[in-house]
C-alpha cells in the first residue's frame, strides 16, 4: 500500500476552507452583525489563504496536474521560500488565521474548516512533506504514436488479417471466404 500524501489533501482543505471563510466574512460585514471587523478580518484571512494555497504542489511520486492559471501564483509562493515550502510554518499560520473566526457566527464554518486543514497540514509536517512547485517541463513531451507509419485505409470494423482481401492477381482467391455456405432458396 503507498504512502499518504496528507499535504494534498491539506491543501485541498485549506483553500475549500478559504472560499468558506471569505464567504461568510462577505455575509457578517454585509449584514452588520454585531462584531462585524472579525468579518472583515474573516474576508481578508479567506482570500489570502485562497492566494497561498491555490498552487498545487508536486506529488511525490505519480502525476502532478496543476490548477488552471496556477503558474503566477506559483511563483508569487515560490518567491517566500522556507516560509511557505515548510508545513510546519503553514499550519501555525492557518491555525492563528483562524483564531478570529470562532467569535462569530457568520465565519465559524470557515474557522472550523481552516483548523481541520491546519491539523492535516501539521500531519503533512510530522511525515516530512514540504511543498515542492509544480513547474514548466523543459524537455518535449513524447510523441505517441511513433510507431504508426501510415494510418489505416479501410474504416472499423476491419477484419482479421488472414481474412482481409488479397490482390486482384487471382480472382478466386481475391474474394472473401465465407465460413458459412450460401445457396440459393430451397
Amino acid at each position: 500500500m503507498g504512502k499518504i500524501e496528507w499535504a494534498m489533501w491539506a491543501n485541498e482543505q485549506a483553500l475549500a476552507a478559504g472560499l468558506i471563510y471569505a464567504t461568510g466574512g462577505i455575509v457578517g460585514v454585509a449584514g452588520q452583525f454585531r462584531g462585524w471587523q472579525f468579518a472583515a478580518f474573516g474576508i481578508a484571512a479567506g482570500v489570502f489563504v485562497c492566494l497561498l494555497e491555490y498552487p498545487r504542489s508536486k506529488r511525490g511520486k505519480g502525476t502532478s496536474v496543476e490548477r488552471t492559471g496556477q503558474y503566477c501564483f506559483t511563483v508569487c509562493v515560490k518567491a517566500f521560500g522556507p516560509l511557505t515550502r515548510n508545513y510546519y510554518v503553514r499550519a501555525f499560520l492557518h491555525a492563528a488565521l483562524c483564531v478570529p473566526g470562532g467569535f462569530m457566527l457568520a465565519t465559524v464554518l470557515g474557522c472550523v474548516c481552516l483548523a481541520i486543514s491546519s491539523l492535516i497540514y501539521l500531519s503533512a509536517a510530522i511525515h516530512g512533506e514540504h511543498w515542492e512547485p509544480i513547474l514548466p517541463r523543459t524537455e518535449p513531451p513524447k510523441r505517441i504514436g511513433e510507431s504508426i507509419k501510415e494510418p489505416p485505409q479501410n474504416p472499423p470494423p476491419r477484419p482479421p488479417p488472414e481474412l482481409r482481401r488479397k490482390k486482384v492477381d487471382n480472382l478466386e482467391t481475391a474474394a472473401y471466404d465465407n465460413p458459412m455456405s450460401v445457396t440459393t432458396n430451397e
